[in-house]
């Protein structure tokens, strides 16, 4: 066993876990460090950012940390806008770290939340233009370290087919995890986990107000995302994603947050159905302390993940919850999902 220089380097590392004969579970305590990490060592070195620069973004909390922790061990000032999801364990780390954090207000509504945090952010670069804007949502240097990712399940699991499922969010961990593999030569399937609410992957006009703390999808569109990477999507309500966590953890001992267990849960369903011989890689994000008052003290009211099947759909129009499935076979971003926001652009 190595003796790390920086925390950043133990965390990074998954556990793999086998779930069930063709599952195996990439398990972090938080899967973003490699975004962040492979971010900033890629602004530093194409000179994009320079030491002790402020970083800033806005973050549900999993990025925020990580950036956090990339900071401070690159030597850089990290400025968080935090989500109203950020609770007290989460800001109390990220003040200790270093890194101002100003909190949105309580809402009830996603689109409000992160509409705000965008407002503030763009409001504190007009205020500090030295600072930098990560945009973690649209800029496409978060793909970079999950190359790193790539090589470690490359190399932990058999040879021969891959489906990987994780949920969507922003789209740097399916996309760039599924972008380097692929270029390896290996056939990869892509499965996309998304919320009812989401744009991402058009189910806007559905209403799930639970699944504001999933993190899985978004309600502003996400230019990060590539859609044509995506070749099946699977959208959930706040109860099957909390189904999958909880039987993750009573089956498996496995704390895991929200997007895990929606993950796990699809993964499940998608096993039974592929050919033999294809392993499938769950992407477990982060942990479930996040969730263990909306989750796991709740576990009693959780349903039996064997009992829960998806409807199958051939079009958007057919999508319902609670639980919809369809191929989506490379396809375009929808309409209301398409990023105005260019990609390579500083701000």
């Amino acid at each position: 066993m190595p003796v790390h220089e920086h925390i950043t380097d133990a965390l990074k590392a998954p556990a793999f876990i086998r779930l069930s004969g063709s599952v195996v579970l990439a398990r972090f305590e938080t899967m973003k460090v490699y975004a962040a990490l492979g971010a900033v060592r890629t602004l530093l070195e194409s000179g994009r950012i320079v030491p002790g620069q402020t970083l800033v973004d806005s973050s549900s909390g999993i990025y925020a940390l990580a950036l956090a922790m990339a900071c401070h061990r690159y030597g850089l000032r990290c400025h968080i806008v935090a989500s109203t999801t950020v609770d007290a364990t989460m800001r109390a780390q990220l003040e200790v770290l270093g890194a101002t954090v100003d909190q949105m207000p309580p809402s009830q509504s996603l689109r409000l939340d992160q509409e705000r945090r965008v407002r503030h952010v763009r409001e504190l670069l007009r205020r500090r233009p030295d600072c930098h804007w990560m945009r973690q949502y649209h800029d496409g240097v978060h793909y970079a370290g999950y190359r790193e990712f790539a090589a470690l399940a490359g190399a932990a699991l058999p040879a021969g087919a891959l489906t990987v499922v994780g949920s969507v969010g922003t789209g740097s961990s399916t996309g760039g995890l599924t972008q380097a593999l692929r270029a390896t030569g290996r056939p990869v399937r892509l499965v996309g986990v998304q919320p009812f609410g989401s744009v991402t992957f058009g189910s806007e006009g559905f209403s799930d107000p639970d699944a504001i703390i999933a993190g899985i999808g978004s309600s502003i569109p996400f230019g990060n995302v590539r859609h044509e990477l995506y070749d099946t999507l699977h959208w959930l309500d706040f109860r099957h994603a909390m189904a999958g966590a909880v039987q993750l953890l009573r089956e498996h001992a496995v704390f895991a947050g929200l997007s895990t267990g929606a993950a796990h849960l699809v993964a499940r369903w998608e096993a039974e159905r592929a050919s033999a011989g294809t392993t499938h890689l769950v992407l477990g994000a982060d942990t479930g302390h996040r969730y263990t008052e909306r989750v796991f003290a709740r576990h009693t009211e959780a349903q039996d993940p064997r009992g829960l099947r998806p409807r199958r759909i051939e079009d958007l129009a057919e999508l319902a919850p609670p639980w919809s499935v369809m191929e989506w076979a490379g396809r375009a971003a929808p309409p209301g999902a398409r990023a105005t926001v260019p990609l390579g652009s500083a701000r």
